[in-house]
């Protein structure tokens, strides 16, 4: 490999790990916008859904959250209600929410 090659794929490389950091959480955003649009279903904290078909999220991992809600957004996943939930969400929001989500106690005694 010839040195400019090297450090174009070098350059592309930290731009790509650049682009995958720059959207740092924000739990309390996060929160916000459960008390906007989760809550009526999932509860406040995401452990206390209203009824027993909505899941549970608190103390999922973030990943998981984000990478449902983006699928949800996208198509890749289907149900109607969370798709549209979904469409109004930008990619800060989906991780702003994974972050939240993730950080609450899941209460897992109360699960059975």
């Amino acid at each position: 490999m010839t040195m400019p090659i090297r450090s174009l794929l070098a350059a592309a490389c930290v731009a790509a790990l650049a682009s995958a950091t720059a959207v740092a959480a924000d739990i309390e955003a996060g929160k916000k916008k459960v008390q906007e649009v989760c809550a009526a279903c999932h509860g406040i904290d995401g452990a206390q859904p209203t009824t027993p078909e909505y899941p549970k999220l608190a103390g999922q991992y973030p990943d998981y959250l984000a990478k449902a809600l983006r699928d949800y957004k996208s198509g890749a996943r289907k149900n109607p209600i969370m798709s549209a939930f979904a469409q109004g969400l930008t990619a800060q929001d989906i991780e702003n929410l994974a972050a939240y989500f993730s950080a609450q106690s899941s209460n897992l005694a109360s699960r059975y």
